[in-house]
């Protein structure tokens, strides 16, 4: 981390009470406290900018550089100002990537919703209690919260604290008259599935899964053990027919999403750039990718680094984009740390495969993480200005440079 880092959280000690709420609710022991004078402050070093001591702070002395209570508040008003919204859907980053996805997921566990607002979050423990009622004074009929499973929350703690409120919270509104199902806690997992017809039985999933959750059978396709599985991608990438795949990354859907994208995005007068971010990396652009399209890019959410698919870089090129951005969590900061050793051997892979097709100074890849607010949008706009003083992409030869069809 550089030391020009901006830090997305900070503790305003003006406000601050001192009653040290937020150093022990902190997950990651990121909140340091003194002793003798009980200040605390956040260390930015250790910080995941999960949000859980915003929310929890009882006198509003921290703020938030993304999804601060102000923010999410007028996001719900302004959409309830332009029509009716029956249902209000807050989401975990790591449990559900698409807000498409949404009644699919209530469905499955018997939930009704006629129409919903989605409100897609870090971690649902950033979500305060006093959002929960004002959101319902808004206008909002009923709230769900649709959470990773207690053990597989990337913020550690996250979806525990926020069950516990939404718990509390449904208590007092039904002394209030109102009805039980107002608040609903939904658990979700962003897991992979796996097709038989597609599968030939290589086991190159069982040998690449970091998780150990998916096991080979002695005369059928491998079975995947729901319960292990945390969805971070590793086992798609080295799948050679696209028999198991993470739902939300499909491989067909994400080429049909960039494919026809660089004619349009240079139409702006800049270079056209393909950006792969993990979701935990970056989050002042990943929520707003259309703001991007501006700056000539387009960006591709990935599950983890692991999940950053080397053939969607080389068929990026065929495309006819001028260059690649991956983003991804530094070592330390990974959410899903087990195999990361095995992205970094398809990274060499691949940087060794551009570089013989002469295309190595058109992919760059950065570690960036949410606690430097600001650090993304540099970076792409110098990317941007080195390939405008490239050759056009289109007058580059592309030998070697080949594309699956999903």
């Amino acid at each position: 981390m550089s030391d020009s880092c901006l830090a997305s959280v900070k503790i305003v000690q003006e406000r601050c009470s001192r009653c040290c709420v937020c150093h022990s609710l902190c997950p990651f022991e990121a909140i340091d406290r003194d002793p003798e004078t009980g200040k605390v402050e956040i260390n930015n070093q250790k910080c995941q900018v999960c949000g859980i001591c915003y929310s929890a702070c009882p006198v509003t002395a921290i703020d938030m550089a993304y999804y601060d209570y102000d923010h999410l508040l007028e996001y719900v008003k302004s959409a309830m100002q332009r029509g009716r919204v029956d249902t209000l859907v807050t989401m975990c980053r790591g449990s559900a990537p698409s807000s498409g996805e949404v009644a699919d997921i209530l469905a499955a566990v018997g939930v009704p919703v006629e129409s919903h607002l989605a409100l897609r979050v870090p971690c649902a423990g950033r979500i305060p209690t006093d959002f929960t009622f004002k959101a319902l004074q808004a206008g909002v009929n009923r709230i769900v919260s649709i959470q990773c499973p207690d053990r597989f929350c990337r913020m550690k703690e996250g979806t525990e604290i926020e069950t516990r409120r939404m718990i509390l919270a449904g208590m007092v509104l039904e002394q209030l008259g109102y009805p039980p199902e107002t608040l609903t806690v939904v658990k979700h997992a962003r897991r992979a599935v796996w097709s038989n017809e597609k599968c030939v039985g290589c086991d190159k999933c069982v040998f690449v899964c970091p998780y150990q959750a998916i096991e080979a059978e002695s005369f059928s396709s491998p079975t995947i053990n729901i319960e292990k599985c945390v969805g971070c991608g590793a086992c798609q990438l080295v799948c050679p027919h696209d028999a198991i795949q993470v739902r939300g990354y499909e491989f067909a859907d994400v080429l049909a999403s960039y494919g026809k994208a660089p004619p349009a995005l240079r139409a702006r007068g800049k270079p056209a750039i393909l950006v792969f971010s993990c979701q935990w990396s970056e989050y002042s652009a990943l929520d707003f990718p259309d703001v991007l399209r501006d700056e000539g890019a387009v960006l591709m959410e990935v599950p983890c680094f692991k999940g950053l698919d080397p053939v969607h870089v080389a068929n990026a090129f065929r495309c006819g984009f001028d260059g690649v951005m991956g983003v991804v969590c530094a070592e330390k900061d990974c959410k899903l740390p087990q195999g990361r050793d095995v992205a970094v051997r398809q990274l060499e892979v691949l940087t060794a495969a551009l570089k013989r097709m002469g295309l190595e100074e058109r992919f760059e890849v950065h570690e960036l993480s949410p606690r430097c607010e600001g650090e993304f949008r540099p970076r792409l706009a110098a990317f941007s200005r080195k390939l405008a003083s490239m050759t056009p992409i289109s007058q580059v030869a592309k030998e070697g440079v080949t594309a699956r069809t999903g």
